[in-house]
């Protein structure tokens, strides 16, 4: 196994990891944020406000998207899998 083999796994790890995790946190980050906002304009300062909107917001959006995401998964594990078959040749 070079170092370069490496690196392509490595490297294709972190595409997949950000591709399937980065939208759901930057939903949470964008109703954090919206909620932040809402409360600075009332000035309600209850901290455990933006708990249930973030919540709700990312389970809503894991229900839209879970077929893509599903979909980049299983091609992931699949590139995976071809390469360790190919480790044994």
């Amino acid at each position: 196994m070079s170092q370069e083999f490496v690196i392509e796994i490595a490297s294709r790890t972190m595409y997949y990891l950000f591709l399937i995790a980065g939208p759901i946190l930057i939903t949470g980050l964008i109703v954090g944020l919206l909620v932040s906002l809402f409360q600075n304009a009332t000035q309600i300062k209850e901290m455990t406000l933006t708990f249930i909107p973030k919540l709700a917001a990312t389970m809503l959006f894991l229900v839209i998207a879970f077929p893509w995401m599903m979909s980049k998964f299983i091609e992931y594990v699949s590139y995976i899998m071809n390469v360790i078959s190919t480790l044994n040749q």
